[in-house]
């Protein structure tokens, strides 16, 4: 489950791209490279020869706290760090630091920000992408209940398509091709477009069909808390895990009679078990009504 290569993308206002750029080169030991394109590209060249950089967002909704209040600036303080390719194991302590660093130097998330994480798509085949269509929708409800996506970005990361999902279970595509041509089904635009329509979704598939090949998961508010941040890219990673390793999902929505319990289980039953993962649950479950340890009251 923490193999698999992923890149997250964390947007947040409160300091601009250039301070952010200048604390990030502190604490990775590498340099500043400051880019003339359109997104006003600060580069962080680490030792390693990795990339992290800080990008214009025009979403983004920018702020900076001043004498005890928030108060509203320019375009400079609209900052989307880009991680290069991360694995768990041997960056998440590096990035959960990083995160850290930015937030003690005044950097934080309003309502407009958003977590993205993409995870390298090279394993996935007809049957695993389809199943990671089928795990989203029916946990739709309670992945947006439990992660609280702000009203401000659900037209960014809506919720699964039923009519897509309908079409891919009653098609039952047998290729790459197959799928890709449902994925696109209704859209006018041209599939190359880069801010193409269909990629507004909790699950995105525009970025594994015609972008880098990752496949993008968009239902994460932005923050500045290294446990959470954590959280989100553990639930990405197994959520992708299971996609590869189960031999069928359904889509069919469960019935829920106590969201803490169904949601701990569940995260269990994905790999997230055990000491390392109690922060991670206990995030991913705090906004939900119930009881974790007992699925109906009389027990």
């Amino acid at each position: 489950m923490l193999e698999t290569r992923f890149g997250i993308e964390v947007e947040f206002t409160g300091i601009t791209r250039a301070q952010a750029a200048k604390v990030a080169a502190e604490f990775l030991g590498g340099r500043v490279e400051s880019g003339s394109d359109y997104y006003n590209t600060q580069k962080v060249i680490a030792p390693d020869g990795r990339v992290w950089k800080f990008m214009s967002d025009g979403s983004i909704r920018t702020q900076k706290k001043e004498r005890g209040r928030i108060v509203e600036v320019g375009r400079e303080y609209s900052v989307e760090l880009v991680s290069p390719i991360l694995t768990y194991r041997e960056d998440i302590e590096t990035l959960q630091e990083l995160i850290r660093r930015l937030r003690k130097a005044g950097g934080f998330a309003n309502t407009s920000c958003g977590i993205h994480i993409h995870i390298d798509g090279a394993d996935h085949t007809p049957r695993s992408i389809r199943n990671f269509i089928n795990i989203i929708a029916s946990k739709n409800d309670l992945f947006y209940k439990a992660l609280q996506i702000e009203p401000d970005r659900m037209r960014f990361c809506k919720k699964m398509d039923a009519a897509l999902v309908e079409k891919m279970n009653r098609r039952k595509p047998k290729t790459m091709a197959a799928i890709e041509s449902i994925w696109y089904e209704g859209y006018s635009e041209s599939r190359s477009t880069h801010y193409h329509n269909s990629r507004y979704h909790f699950l995105n598939l525009h970025s594994f069909f015609n972008g880098n090949g990752t496949i993008e998961l968009r239902g994460f508010n932005s923050e500045l808390h290294a446990g959470k941040i954590r959280s989100y890219i553990v639930l990405a990673l197994a959520l992708n895990h299971q996609a590869l390793t189960q031999k069928c999902a359904s889509s069919k929505k469960p019935q829920v009679e106590n969201e803490k319990f169904a949601m701990r289980t569940y995260l269990n039953r994905i790999g997230l078990i055990g000491d390392e993962f109690k922060n991670c649950r206990e995030h991913l479950c705090k906004h939900l009504d119930g009881n974790a340890a007992w699925r109906f009251r009389a027990a």
